[in-house]
C-alpha cells in the first residue's frame, strides 16, 4: 500500500521507532497477525491512538483481519528511512564515541558505520569495531569519496564550533548531535540532539511525583 504525502505530527514520529521495535519481537516470536487491541495491551497505548497513528501514512490494517505484523514492519521501516542504508561517521573516538560504535547495531537498524574520527594523534590508527580511527584532517576527503549521509557527534562542546561547518560543507545531511549545545545549520540538514542529562532529569520528575502521589 503506497504511502500519503502529509504532514505527520512530531509525536506520532517519535512513536515509530517504539512500534518497529516491537514489531520486531513479534516476528521474532513468529507472531504473523495482531489486531490494534492487542498491540494496544502490550505498547501502552491505545487502540484508538495506534489506528490514528498508522492512518497519518494511510492505515495499513484491514477492518476484522488486523494488521499483517511482517508487512506493517517493513511499512514503518520504509517511513523512518531503514532502507535507504545511510553511511554514517562518528567524530570522537572518546568514551562515548567508542561505546557508540562498539554497542550500537547500525546494520540492524538500517545505517552503515563507515568511519570514525578524531584529533587526538593517541588514538589515531587504534581500531574500533574494525574501523580505524582516522585524522580530522582526512574528513572532507572522505566524506566526499564515501557519500556519507550522517555524522554522529560525540565530542566536547567546545569543538562543535569548528567540527559542524566543514561536515555541512562536506555534504552531511544529518547530524546525531550528543555535545550538549544546539547547532545552527541550514534548513537542509537534519538534526537530532540527544541531551542524557535531560532524561536523567525527566526520570527524576516522575520519580518525585510518584512519591508525592505514594505509589
Amino acid at each position: 500500500m503506497g504511502i500519503e504525502k502529509r504532514e505527520v505530527p512530531f509525536v506520532v514520529v517519535k512513536r515509530l521507532p517504539r512500534y518497529y521495535r516491537y514489531l520486531g519481537e513479534l516476528l521474532r516470536q513468529g507472531i504473523t497477525r495482531i489486531s490494534s487491541g492487542e498491540l494496544s495491551s502490550k505498547m501502552g497505548v491505545t487502540a484508538s491512538q495506534i489506528r490514528q497513528d498508522f492512518n497519518c501514512f494511510g492505515g495499513f490494517g484491514q477492518q476484522g483481519y488486523g494488521y499483517n505484523v511482517e508487512k506493517l514492519h517493513q511499512e514503518i521501516a520504509k517511513i523512518l528511512g531503514l532502507t535507504h542504508g545511510y553511511k554514517t561517521i562518528i567524530i570522537g573516538a572518546g568514551h562515548l564515541g567508542h561505546a557508540l560504535a562498539n554497542h550500537t547495531n547500525f546494520a540492524k537498524r538500517g545505517f552503515e558505520l563507515v568511519g570514525i574520527f578524531d584529533k587526538n594523534p593517541e588514538v589515531i590508527g587504534t581500531e574500533i569495531n574494525s574501523l580505524s580511527v582516522m585524522a580530522m584532517e582526512e574528513l572532507e576527503d572522505f566524506c566526499s569519496s564515501n557519500r556519507v549521509d550522517i555524522a554522529i557527534l560525540a565530542l566536547p562542546k567546545k569543538a562543535i564550533v569548528e567540527v559542524v561547518p566543514r561536515l555541512v560543507a562536506a555534504g552531511i545531511k544529518g547530524l546525531w548531535n550528543f555535545s550538549y549545545t544546539d547547532l545552527a545549520v541550514p534548513d537542509d540538514v537534519a538534526v537530532e540532539n540527544v541531551h542524557l542529562s535531560d532524561g536523567l532529569m525527566t526520570l527524576s520528575y516522575k520519580l518525585t511525583e510518584k512519591q508525592k502521589n505514594g505509589d
